[in-house]
Parts: structure tokens; C-alpha cells; sequence
């Protein structure tokens, strides 16, 4: 098998963090979190209310690509909401990885919903249009419908991945 990136995406509040966590058990690969590369100013950005732009996204994605520098495995998922065409041609274009978009599909009304219930996040709600509308589904991505439950969610990616 060809070394390989599973980049889980969407807008925030569609489950990522959750979903990447439990298909990296099941899976037995490594998982990085977005969110966790993002700079001091990125992240004030958006909890101030203001969207990223992709000039703000590039030292973002540097940082990425140095951490998936360093994982030997054949297989990395990254939970990463890869809006853009342009963060989505970067992780491509950077990558020695055979790359899987995996869309987690919600209603807005549910994103919403599950936004205003976490706490615990630099991501307020009033994003959440500017993030459904920056949204750009790669022709080849997986689409998933992630109002089910992490389980059944991390059964129909494990395989639509074997296909």
C-alpha cells in the first residue's frame, strides 16, 4: 500500500476531532489535529469573530507538513477542515502521500447546535456561515453523513477506504 494521508474535513462542529481520533484506533494510525498548529494570532483571529483567509492558513500548513514529516507510518489522518481549494491543492501538492478527502456531511441547523453546546473552543459559532460558505468538496472526497454515530461513521469510511 502506498503511504497515505486521510484528511478528515469539514466545518467545524462536524465532528473531526472525534471521528479522526476513533478511525486512527481502528485503523492503527497515527493522528494529527489541525487545530493544534494553528498560531497565537490565527487562533485570536477566529475567536475574535473573523475568518481565516489562506494567506493566514500558509504558516498553518507549513507547520502540518513539518509534523507529517516526521511519521513514518503508511498511514496519517488529519483532523483538518480544509475548506479551501488552496488548503486542499497545499496538502496535495506538499504530500509524498497518496491522499482520501473524507467529508463529514451535517446539516447546518446540527452544526449549529452542537456549536453552541462546546465550550471548550477557540471556533465561536458566528463562523459558521463563513466556514459552509468557504466550503469546497474535492470531486474525489468521500462523503459521509455524520449525524450517525462516531461508530457508524468510522465503519462506512473503513469501507469506502477498502474500496
Amino acid at each position: 500500500m502506498p503511504r497515505q494521508l486521510i484528511v478528515v474535513m469539514g466545518p467545524s462542529g462536524c465532528g473531526k476531532s472525534s471521528v479522526s481520533a476513533a478511525l486512527a484506533e481502528t485503523i492503527g494510525a497515527p493522528m494529527l489535529e489541525g487545530d493544534d498548529f494553528h498560531s497565537d494570532k490565527n487562533r485570536a483571529k477566529m475567536a475574535s469573530g473573523h475568518p481565516l483567509t489562506d494567506s493566514d492558513r500558509a504558516g498553518w500548513l507549513d507547520a502540518i507538513w513539518h509534523a507529517l514529516e516526521a511519521h513514518l507510518a503508511p498511514r496519517v489522518l488529519l483532523a483538518c477542515s480544509a475548506l479551501t481549494p488552496y488548503v486542499q491543492s497545499r496538502l496535495r501538492e506538499a504530500s509524498n502521500r497518496d491522499i482520501r478527502f473524507v467529508l463529514l456531511d451535517v446539516p447546518r441547523d446540527v452544526l449549529a447546535e452542537r456549536l453552541e453546546r462546546r465550550t471548550d473552543h477557540f471556533m465561536p459559532p458566528t463562523l459558521l456561515d463563513s466556514q459552509i460558505e468557504a466550503l469546497k468538496v474535492p470531486q474525489d472526497a468521500i462523503v459521509i453523513d455524520a449525524s450517525q454515530s462516531v461508530d457508524a461513521i468510522v465503519a462506512e469510511v473503513v469501507s469506502q477506504l477498502e474500496n
